[in-house]
């Protein structure tokens, strides 16, 4: 019983950490997409030399700097404006050949200072939430 207990447990924590996500990013050809509750203040990702500029997107709307390296992609405000709140909006357009497996190591910052936590997701293709959890998963592939 105490194991059963402790799967539950564990479960239950993982699926609330998924689903407490601040900002779900997925990536439509060449932009970067975000969905959030909260403002975005500031963001950095890494990246294997796949990006070789960015630009557009709310990003640019909000006047935000954009500096991309050799393997890092920064942008932040100088005059403390936001990436506004949505779903499956555009953060920038990504030059080079991005993928999801050359992108890495996100950092999201709200507007206190405070680090927004991160997953990808799939907002670009909805899912069909087969079993009804709140979370779109390969066991909806499974379900009847």
């Amino acid at each position: 019983m105490k194991k059963i207990i402790n799967k539950a447990m564990f479960l239950f924590l993982f699926l609330g950490f998924i689903a407490a996500q601040d900002v779900l990013i997925s990536l439509d050809g060449n932009n970067l997409n975000y969905s959030a509750d909260e403002p975005i203040a500031g963001f950095q990702f890494s990246h294997d030399g796949c990006v070789s500029g960015a630009s557009g997107g709310e990003a640019d709307a909000a006047g935000f700097t954009v500096s991309v390296s050799s393997s890092v992609v920064l942008g932040f405000s100088f005059t403390g404006s936001t990436l506004p709140t949505g779903e499956d909006l555009t953060i920038v357009e990504l030059s080079g050949s991005p993928t999801q497996d050359c992108l890495s190591s996100f950092v999201f910052s709200g507007t206190t200072g405070n680090v927004l936590s991160w997953n990808w997701g799939e907002s670009s293709e909805p899912c069909d939430d087969a079993d009804n959890d709140g979370v779109c998963d390969d066991i909806d592939d499974c379900v009847g």
